[in-house]
This record gives structure tokens, sequence and C-alpha cells, in this order.
């Protein structure tokens, strides 16, 4: 076992951030988590806040409770009738798939804002004026990062929904970037809440190829995101770009070809 983690009181997003920060310093094999070391040092920074006076979230709470119920699951003997009738479940094996979710969205979110930042830097777009020149409240400001938060969240309430069996589904972008296309014109121009589009959609497969329609529209600046008030709903709101990007076709079929 590796010796105790020495750390400063940082900021993290939620449990997940934590914990996968422990990991990673440390270079632990997150398939074989040594659930003690990282209970330990996970209360420890927990203990640590409460002496600065920062006051944990729920999540962080509910998270010390589940490693210290996953501890405890691992150190009761395990009855030898039971393993030749029943295969031994890990009990850190939710924890992992969770772990490795989380890190898969932090890392796709890093991933586009590079992406972003160096087309920012070397290419200029035609239509960045139109979009500058948006009227009304810009409203707070959101980031690819908050929109993939918004899915992974969704994802995460999919679980405990009832599955529905869909036959020979063959959904793909190009037909969600059309599904945006219809429900802007039918709200008129409103804004449209994130969580709602992807809580409409039957399928996980469903889901995915929504978000990934979003980030090619946004891409064009077809659509833009959008917050009223700080730690609200994500919305998408129709641009100036809307038209354009659908007039010419040209962005529409190079999206098409890209996914073929």
């Amino acid at each position: 076992m590796s010796a105790p983690l020495n750390f400063h009181l940082e900021h993290y997003d939620g449990p997940l951030d934590l914990l996968l920060d422990l990991i990673r310093k440390q270079e632990i094999d997150i398939y074989n988590i040594p659930i003690a070391q990282i209970t330990a040092q996970y209360l420890e920074y927990m203990q640590r806040a409460a002496e600065m006076d920062v006051e944990p979230s729920a999540e962080f709470i509910y998270m010390a409770a589940t490693l210290i119920h996953i501890k405890s699951k691992m150190l009761l003997p395990r009855d030898p009738a039971l393993a030749d009738l029943l295969a031994e479940e890990d009990p850190r094996q939710e924890l992992v798939d969770r772990l490795l979710e989380h890190e898969r969205f932090k890392s796709a979110a890093e991933m586009l804002h590079q992406k972003r930042v160096i087309e920012e830097a070397v290419w200029s777009n035609p239509q960045i004026a139109l979009f500058r020149a948006e009227d009304g409240d810009p409203g707070l400001a959101v980031t690819l990062f908050d929109l993939v938060k918004t899915f992974q969240g969704v994802l995460e309430r999919v679980k405990n929904r009832p599955a529905y069996e869909i036959d020979n589904e063959d959904v793909s972008v190009p037909d969600m970037i059309r599904y945006l296309r219809h429900v802007f014109e039918a709200e008129g121009g409103e804004s449209v809440s994130a969580r709602d589009l992807f809580e409409r959609q039957k399928s996980r497969r469903a889901m995915i190829c929504l978000f990934l329609a979003m980030l090619e529209l946004v891409k064009v600046q077809a659509i833009g995101l959008v917050q009223k008030e700080g730690f609200g709903e994500i919305g998408l709101k129709r641009l100036k770009g809307f038209e354009t990007a659908f007039a010419s076709g040209e962005e529409m079929a190079a999206i098409d070809e890209g996914y073929n």
C-alpha cells in the first residue's frame, strides 16, 4: 500500500472528481481500488473541509456513506455455502463503473474545450459578427462542459426509469439535427430546455445522437447555450446563423458525410 496522500484543500465539482483525483495522484488501479485507503483519505478531505468552515454538499456526504458501506461489505466474511451457489460480486464494481463513465465525460469536455480554443485561435469564421450581434440578454456564461454535465445527469436518472424495447432502431446524428430544426421551428424561436430534449428520447443511443447533434449546431453557430440564472436549466437558443446553416445545405451536407 502506498504512503498516505498529502494534499491541500482543493475545490472539486463533485465527489467523483475528488475520488478520481485521489486515485490518479497515487497511480492506483481503478479496477482494484484499495477501498479502506481511499475511504480514509476521502474522510480526511471532509474533515479538513469542516475545519476550514467549508460545508460539503449532500453529494459528498452521500458518497462518504457509500464508501463506508462498501468497506463494511468487503470486511464481512462470505459464507462458503453461498460461494458455491452464487458468483461473488465485487462491492466496488458499481463505483468503478461510475468513475469510469465520469472520467470519459470529463475527458470529452476538456477535449471539446481545447478544440474550440484552438479553432478560435487559428480559424476565422465569417458568421462570427452575426454571433456576437445577437439581440437580447446574453444571459450567464455557459460552456460546453455545462451541457456535458446536464447530459451526464440525465443519463444517471435514465438508469432508474423503465427500459423501452425498440426494434431495429436506426437513429443517427443527422436525424437528430433535423429533429432539432423541427423543434426550433415549432417553438417559434424560443429557447428550449436541453434536459427536456434529452428526456423526450426513448433510448440511450438517441440521447447520445442528440447530444452530438447539439454540439454540431453549436459549432456552426446555429444554436447557442443559455442559462437564465446561476445553477439553472441549460437552454438551447436559436441564433441568427440558424437559417444560414440550413439555407445553403453545405453545412448540413458536410455533417451528413462526416457521420456516414
